[in-house]
């Protein structure tokens, strides 16, 4: 069986329901199985795609935070930790259904057919970084935190209009959730039992504030119950768990079952962004190495290894074509000519508004002479 198919998923005692909630994990941190009821029917091609993605993802993040340092991109937020949560989630899904992510949420973008080099021109502050491609079922990544809740929601209902048959995915962190969209979104997907899937990266701190000064709640995903909608669990550093939780919740929704809120515990390794985060100021380096025995690539790698199923060869060969991915798809980037705010505004308008008219007829304000 391949990607779009699962058979053993989280059993019922993961969904929260009470005070107690306990993550559902399919591997060890060793990479052994926990209980082989859990592991979902994928096919060896499956299996060894997702490790690819991963490593690909692990060294496209090195090579960007070297590139921000070069000064040949702007805005970054790291994602090595994450790897498992992003692409184990957007694994689970089809192509046909719709992405809302955050700006840290470039890897998803990416595997779901947003080409790199936008990515690194929306990083670049470029116009043409959020143009979305036709046939690419996704926004542009949000830098409002917590905007997308909403959105995600007012694309589920369009689809729910419309007897699409199709889920929508809004990616945010442990920080968004304290937003007032995340509620907004949660409770109008309750109230019309919308096909999506509230994704919560709970990668412990939204910047410096850890998650016991982000709430009080027993989790993150308890906050479903409030919304009338089903809460998960799950041990966002397990690549195999993540894809379960999501393709269930992916599968009940285009059931007309509802929302899921899916809270993935997991960890970043780097700062918030490149923008003067600081984590040894809010971090212990014992927690960090803690969390690092967790390594969703080691945890996988070991799996994969000892099903004879990945090899040094392939990670070489893997590591290798990310590099120069990531370098073509600068050059690329770097080759698109330069914004002008003529050429931004008229991107933005179909039919200039009168103001605008007047300013470029008389050459004033924006309007350079």
């Amino acid at each position: 069986m391949g990607r779009g198919k699962t058979v053993l998923v989280r059993p019922v005692s993961h969904e929260v329901r009470t005070e107690d909630v306990a993550p559902l994990r399919v591997l060890a941190p060793d990479g052994t199985v926990t209980d082989d009821r859990l592991l979902p029917e994928m096919d060896e091609a499956s299996l060894k795609e997702l490790m690819r993605r991963m490593v690909f993802t692990r060294i496209w993040d090195q090579r960007a935070i070297s590139l921000q340092r070069q000064g040949r991109l702007g805005f970054y937020a790291p994602v090595s930790g994450q790897e498992a949560s992003m692409i184990g989630s957007e694994f689970a899904l089809d192509k046909a259904d719709f992405i809302c992510p955050g700006y840290r949420d470039m890897p998803p973008l990416y595997w779901h057919g947003y080409p790199m080099h936008q990515l690194f021109l929306y990083s670049r502050g470029h116009q043409h970084g959020g143009r979305v491609p036709e046939g690419v079922a996704a926004l542009m990544p949000q830098i409002i935190i917590g905007a997308q809740i909403t959105q995600a929601a007012g694309v589920a209902m369009g689809f729910r209009l419309r007897r699409q048959p199709n889920v929508v995915i809004a990616y945010t962190g442990d920080g968004g959730s304290s937003q007032g969209d995340f509620y907004e979104g949660l409770n109008f997907a309750g109230v019309y039992r919308l096909p999506v899937i509230f994704f919560v990266s709970n990668n412990q701190y939204a910047i410096s504030t850890p998650l016991n000064r982000q709430t009080a709640a027993r989790s993150i995903a308890h906050k479903a119950i409030a919304a009338g909608i089903r809460g998960v669990q799950v041990d966002g550093m397990d690549v195999l768990a993540v894809y379960s939780a999501v393709r269930e919740a992916a599968d009940l929704a285009r059931r007309g079952e509802g929302a899921t809120l899916i809270e993935a515990l997991t960890y970043r390794y780097g700062p918030h962004s490149l923008s003067g985060d600081d984590p040894t100021k809010y971090r212990t380096k014992k927690e960090e190495g803690e969390w690092e025995q967790m390594d969703p690539l080691l945890r996988f790698r070991n799996f994969l290894m000892s099903r004879g199923l990945w090899s040094e060869r392939e990670e070489t060969d893997t590591i290798e074509q990310a590099k120069e991915t990531v370098a073509e798809e600068m050059k690329k980037a770097e080759a698109v000519d330069k914004m002008t705010i003529p050429g931004l505004i008229a991107s933005m308008y179909e039919e200039l508004p009168p103001y605008l008219q007047e300013q470029q007829k008389g050459g004033t304000m924006i309007w350079p002479k």
